[in-house]
């Protein structure tokens, strides 16, 4: 069901099972709610007491025709009344709002909460898909729609209804034929009124989409990639015509919404003025026959006025209880995902863990689109996610890391070596076989243990848009002071903090982009080193460092992953010389292993990435023996 097709809710139904899953999420309010629809109530029925006591004041109070005497008692009670009564609705209005926003705001917390908390669960592979915007526009606008359709729209609807039923059996009590004379004009204007407020709907969900595309601009360009993109491609006038197109129409629709608005408040104050007037008309022959008391046509032209907007409000209820539910509809759909990597039942804590690491015969496919995210959530929003799993990127590893060696994985790009190292700390799940720390599949042990086992430097190293103090502290967040110069020390990273006009306090911007590349990455393994962990995974850890800064940043991880598993995917020369074993990768097997002498001597694959590395290539870019992938057969001994 679309938000911004009204046509789409035509025939529609409330589904009574998300209505009744809306009640249980609120359950923690339901005192409150019951509260806050009684205080409206309250103030429907005592919106009565005015006409009413105008009704007394005019029959009973003021010096008749006929030559009666003044009540000037009953018209002071009378007059106090409605002073009190309107004391009373001030303060039982106040009250609703207190209420009101107690739920709204709970349930605004409570949404946010349990989606922050789901999101943060899934799988890496519902990042790798999602759209970061929409995700952020479940957290912000869907959750705010779904508290106003607790506290706004449901309360206005019932506070509509009881106003409407409260006004109409007093009306009929005072004169059933003018309250019926009255109701005969309603057509006039509920359908007109129905198709302004369907238009209104139309241009303010408009607007909403509009914005939201703005928002999405805004957010894509302000952001550094974003920003330095347009520049370096001369874009920034095209932008700006782009940004002043929406804006634009944003502008117009702005201009028809107001009269639009403005319309229908005119045809309200209309219909409501030929309301009074019919009513005074006839009802004024009425007192002059006798039949009713001027008092009571008093009432009846006040009263009459009352019953016309909660109507016409009401013509369009269903339209927008049906519009406030389908955020909560979109919030639950993001709370329901399944999550693909879970602890299973009766996972064990990896306590004191030694750094073992065993694949047995992993087989590993990334998994359907259909299991890891949300239709509505990607790129082409709405259409069918694949159900087919990829086709198999490794193919049947075995392999064995003791504890203390460092591993060294080699291979031309695709081989599969960032897929495997992503096993490791269980970013994904194995497809088949088994990969198992210190003879524990990882699968039975607790993620959030399994993880503080692991410490993890990547080739693109993220940090937060905060201080350099803080960034570290994610790794370890009572670390003293001393502890992060140490961590910085052993990183060769202190002495470039220190020359810092903030030192430790500097903000290091989005994602790290006032940080050079060298600097981010010796930060992360600064981070790394503070969390200290058994087992360590690099991926191209040192890439971006120049010779110097290199040769610093190696002996520092030397001396740090001494007594520490440590699997490094490489393309420098000094990390593969020094690992104690090296997997060659190809189109997802090892091909070959051994340390660097003997695969050197071997002169397969290994021999030929390296030869490119001495000649300066990427080896990452070059293709094996056979790019067809029959190198696996030119190395049967390598298999895994």
């Amino acid at each position: 069901m679309s938000r911004s097709d009204p046509s789409a809710l035509s025939g529609a139904h409330l589904d009574k099972g998300l209505v009744r899953r809306v009640w249980a999420f609120a359950h923690a309010y339901r005192g409150r709610t019951f509260l806050f629809l009684g205080v409206i109530v309250a103030e429907a029925v005592l919106g009565l007491a005015t006409p009413l006591l105008i009704r007394t004041i005019v029959d009973d109070a003021l010096p008749q025709t006929d030559g009666g005497t003044a009540d000037t008692t009953l018209l002071t009670w009378c007059a106090a009344g409605m002073a009190g009564a309107a004391l009373a609705i001030a303060g039982l209005s106040l009250w609703e709002r207190l209420l009101s926003s107690k739920i709204g705001e709970g349930l605004i917390y409570d949404l946010r909460v349990a989606l922050f908390d789901h999101v943060q669960r899934m799988p890496v592979a519902f990042f790798t898909r999602t759209q970061t915007g929409a995700l952020i526009s479940r957290m912000n606008n869907d959750v705010i729609g779904a508290q106003r359709a607790v506290t706004q729209t449901l309360g206005s609807v019932v506070s509509n209804v009881v106003v409407l039923a409260t006004t109409l059996t007093a009306m009929f009590v005072l004169e059933w034929r003018l309250t019926l004379l009255s109701l005969l004009l309603l057509p006039v204007f509920v359908i007109p009124a129905k198709r302004v407020g369907r238009k209104l709907q139309t241009i303010t969900r408009e607007s909403f989409d509009l914005n939201a595309s703005m928002n999405t601009t805004m957010t894509e360009r302000f952001n550094v990639s974003g920003a330095t993109l347009v520049k370096l491609f001369g874009r920034t006038g095209d932008e700006t015509a782009g940004f002043t197109e929406r804006a634009g129409r944003v502008r117009d629709i702005g201009v028809r919404s107001a009269m639009y608005s403005r319309t229908f408040l005119t045809a309200l104050t209309l219909v409501g003025a030929m309301g009074t007037a019919v009513i005074y008309l006839v009802g004024g022959r009425l007192v002059i026959s006798g039949s009713i008391s001027l008092g009571t046509l008093v009432a009846l032209g006040t009263f009459v006025v009352q019953i016309y907007a909660p109507l016409t409000q009401l013509t369009n209820a269903r339209v927008d209880l049906m519009t406030a539910f389908v955020s909560f509809d979109r919030v639950f759909e993001v709370l329901d995902a399944p999550r693909a990597i879970t602890d299973r039942p009766g996972a064990v804590d990896l306590v004191d863990p030694e750094g073992r690491i065993e694949l047995d015969g992993v087989r590993f496919r990334y998994p359907a689109a259909a299991e890891v995210s949300i239709a509505s959530l990607e790129a082409e929003a709405g259409m069918p996610l694949d159900a087919d799993a990829s086709t198999e990127i490794l193919h049947g590893l075995d392999v064995t890391v003791e504890p203390g060696q460092t591993v060294a994985l080699v291979g031309p790009s695709g081989a599969g070596k960032s897929t495997l190292v992503s096993l490791i700390p269980r970013l994904y799940d194995v497809t088949e076989g088994a990969l198992r720390i210190d003879g524990t599949d990882v699968r039975d042990l607790t993620q959030e243990s399994l993880r503080a086992a692991i410490g993890v430097v990547s080739q693109d190293p993220h940090l937060f848009h905060e201080g350099i103090a803080a960034n570290l502290r994610y790794a370890k967040p009572d670390a003293t002071d001393d502890e992060l110069v140490a961590a910085c020390r052993a990183a060769r990273i202190h002495d470039s903090i220190a020359a810092l006009p903030d030192g430790y306090d500097t903000i290091v911007g989005e994602r790290g982009y006032r940080m050079s590349g060298g600097e981010k990455q010796r930060l992360a393994i600064a981070r790394m080193l503070l969390k200290d962990p058994r087992i360590v995974v690099l991926d191209e850890a040192t890439s971006h460092l120049d010779t110097e800064n290199e040769a610093a940043v190696q002996a520092a991880l030397a001396e740090a992953l001494a007594g520490r598993t440590a699997v490094v995917i490489a393309h420098r020369l000094s990390t593969i010389v020094d690992a104690d074993q090296i997997l060659v990768l190809d189109h997802g097997d090892v091909v070959e292993r051994g340390r660097h002498a003997s695969l050197l001597a071997a002169d397969g694959l290994y021999a030929e990435l390296y030869r490119a590395l001495l000649r300066g290539e990427d080896p990452a870019a070059t293709p094996g023996p056979d790019a067809d992938g029959d190198d696996v057969a030119l190395h049967p001994a390598g298999r895994a």
